[in-house]
Order: structure tokens, then C-alpha cells, then sequence
């Protein structure tokens, strides 16, 4: 709202509440004026009325709550405590940055069910108001968006007008691409100058935007990892990033069916962080069904949980340690043991 458009409706409003004082009681004039006052005051906390009502790239909007997140990570996400401690600390140090030297680039790996989906949520709604369903955040499916190989230049430029336009519209966007594994080699590559260390490109900088990858790629590395942390007989949670990030990075760059192979953003170091997703044990997929009946408001059953469990199909066959599909099955599931 211009200036000189608000000083109307404030003069509006004025001139508006002294002539009704000639026609109500003085203790409704009192509250006119008040309300009056009441208005002008958030007009002027308001200066664009429209921003307060319709999203839009400020604070009102997106603003980072870490105690959120923090609550989310440790109350609704089982089995990965690396995972969590990585994207709560990364997350947390990139939004309190009011300077970053690039974009934050996080890499989430491990098999279906585990989570990857799932945590892009949680970093979502820790920053927009409207979370997933915010116009500053951005899904690519490879399937859906990149289906055919030999269309990969066209959609090279497509990928690169589309983060384009979006990062000069909000600076706080964030992108999010699922299935990298089904991904044409080569297609991300297009977008390493805006992961890149520049100020601006063009005029426009994308320092403060998020870029999310996630892929299975990379699932056999964590749970080979993790199936002989278990059958040295030591606890999942002593394993630590260390114990994964190399091999993980290493089995994500030389896979040839990965949208990461041998990509320029490991080559030269863009993603920041490569965040391994553990394979989940009966405990977990229990933890799960609870959770989703009390989002469904539903008295939690432990008998039928581990029911549900019980169910779920697991590997290695013999011992029977992991879930095949992590929770991603969980939902349909509960629908049918109710």
C-alpha cells in the first residue's frame, strides 16, 4: 500500500469517527476512537497490509523456530540419530547465518521407509509458516518432471529457469528433488553454479536457498554398515557419520544409475553434508504405528502395534533384523488392523 494511499484511509478513518460522535454515546465514542487507534497502530506495524494476509517472502512468513525442529527430530523420527543431529545442526547453523557463503546442500541416503521424505517435512514446516504447502517450496521428481532421457538439455534449461526465477522471487526458497537415483546422469549438474561459492550470478543470489537431495542410493553401503555394527554385537547408535560419510559418498559418486554419478557437486565438494538413513528394526516400525495413531487421535495400542509389526516383512531373511520398507507402509497397514 503506497503512502499516500494510507494517509487517505488514515484521514478516512478520523474524519469517519469524529462525525459518529455526533450520534452515539459518549461510551461508544470511546471505543470507536479506540478501536480507531487500535487500527492505525496495526497499519503502522503493517506498512503492506496484503503481506499480512498473503504469503510472501518475509519474516511473517519464514522464520526458523529450532525448538520446533529440535521437538520433531527427537519425538517423531525413530532410529536415526545421526540423521537428526546432522539436519538439526546444519539446518540450525545455515538459518542463523545472515551471511552464508553458499547454499545449504544436505544429501539424504538410505532405503525407502527410513525417514528422507519424512525429515524434508520437518525442515519445512521449522520454516515456513505453511511448510510443505509453502509457494517457496519446491518438489522435483524425477519421474514425474525428467521422464525422458533424451530430453535431458531441455530439461537442463527448464531446471535452471525454474530455480532461477523462484530464488530472485524469495531467497529463503528451498528445493527439494526426489528419486536423485532415478535421475539422467548429468542433469543436476546444471544447476553447480548456484550451489556454487558466488556472491550473485546475474544479479541474483542464491546463497540463502536450500537444496535437498534424496536417494536409495547408497542404501547398501549404510546397511551393510549397520547389519555388522549388529552382528559385532555393538548397539546401532554407536555408529557415528564417520563410520559412513566416505563410503557413502564414494558408493553414491561411482553408481551409474545414481543422478549423483560421478557429478560435479561431489567432485568439488557443493553438498555439504551426505546424511546416511539407517535401515529400521522391529523397535522402530512399533514406534512408528504408535505415532500414527496418535495422529490419527487414537488411543495408542502397544498389543496391536506389535501385531503390525510382526507383520512387516524383514532381511536379512534368516534373522530377520531390518524392515524391508522401513515404516512407509505403516499408514495403510494400521488402516487394516482396525
Amino acid at each position: 500500500m503506497k503512502a499516500r494511499k494510507r494517509h487517505a484511509l488514515l484521514l478516512w478513518l478520523v474524519l469517519n469517527s469524529t462525525f459518529m460522535t455526533e450520534a452515539i454515546e459518549p461510551i461508544s465514542t470511546s471505543i470507536a476512537v479506540g478501536m480507531a487507534a487500535a487500527f492505525t497502530g496495526f497499519l503502522a506495524s503493517y506498512p503492506n497490509i496484503f503481506n499480512y494476509f498473503h504469503e510472501c517472502c518475509q519474516p511473517e512468513w519464514i522464520t526458523f523456530n529450532r525448538s520446533a525442529l529440535e521437538a520433531d527430530l527427537n519425538r517423531k523420527l525413530f532410529g536415526q540419530h545421526i540423521a537428526s543431529r546432522i539436519i538439526l545442526k546444519a539446518v540450525t547453523g545455515f538459518m542463523n547465518n545472515g551471511n552464508p557463503k553458499k547454499p545449504l546442500v544436505l544429501s539424504l541416503h538410505g532405503w525407502t521407509g527410513t525417514g528422507k521424505n519424512f525429515v524434508s517435512q520437518l525442515i519445512a514446516d521449522s520454516i515456513y509458516k505453511k511448510g510443505m504447502d509453502s509457494n517457496f517450496v519446491h518438489i522435483f521428481t524425477s519421474e514425474l518432471h525428467f521422464p525422458h532421457s533424451n530430453q535431458i538439455e531441455t530439461y537442463k534449461s527448464q531446471l535452471q529457469q525454474w530455480i532461477r526465477g523462484n530464488v530472485s522471487s524469495c531467497e529463503r526458497s528451498m528445493f527439494i528433488f526426489d528419486e536423485m537415483d532415478k535421475m539422467q546422469p548429468g542433469l543436476i549438474d546444471s544447476i553447480k553454479p548456484y550451489l556454487d561459492y558466488y556472491d550473485k550470478l546475474d544479479g541474483v543470489s542464491y546463497r540463502k536457498a536450500i537444496f535437498l537431495f534424496l536417494s536409495n542410493a547408497g542404501g547398501e553401503s549404510i546397511t551393510q554398515t549397520t547389519l555388522d555394527f549388529w552382528s559385532g554385537g555393538r548397539e546401532r547408535e554407536e555408529i557415528q557419520l564417520r563410520d559412513l560419510e566416505t563410503a557413502l559418498s564414494l558408493s553414491v559418486f561411482n553408481n551409474k544409475k545414481s543422478g549423483l554419478w560421478h557429478t560435479s557437486l561431489i567432485d568439488k565438494n557443493l553438498i555439504d553434508f551426505f546424511v546416511p538413513f539407517l535401515p529400521l528394526e522391529f523397535k522402530h516400525i512399533v514406534q512408528c504405528a504408535m505415532a500414527e495413531m496418535v495422529a490419527r487421535d487414537q488411543v495408542p495400542d502397544l498389543d496391536l502395534a506389535n501385531e503390525l509389526a510382526k507383520d512387516v516383512v524383514y532381511f536379512p531373511k534368516s534373522e530377520r533384523v531390518f524392515a524391508v520398507k522401513g515404516c512407509k507402509t505403516i499408514e495403510s497397514k494400521l488402516d487394516y488392523y482396525r
